[in-house]
């Protein structure tokens, strides 16, 4: 019971970092016509912080399954 308490506050920590991550003015300091290996800043952020939330889920719920 303890450890499904820690896993969902695991989880809602990292949906709270998520929405921060992708508020509108955090993600405005992105839009710019800079590129980096021909991709456009605010995709390449977009992209990278949902791939990084999704990894972190992942690792939270595999941890919790031991």
């Amino acid at each position: 019971m303890r450890r499904a308490i820690l896993t969902s506050q695991r989880l809602l920590a990292v949906f709270l970092t998520g929405m921060l991550l992708l508020f509108s003015p955090i993600v405005s300091l992105f839009d710019r016509p800079l590129f980096w290996l021909g991709i456009p800043m605010i995709y390449l952020y977009l992209f990278s912080v949902w791939a990084i939330l999704i990894a972190a889920m992942a690792l939270i719920i595999s941890s919790s399954q031991k």
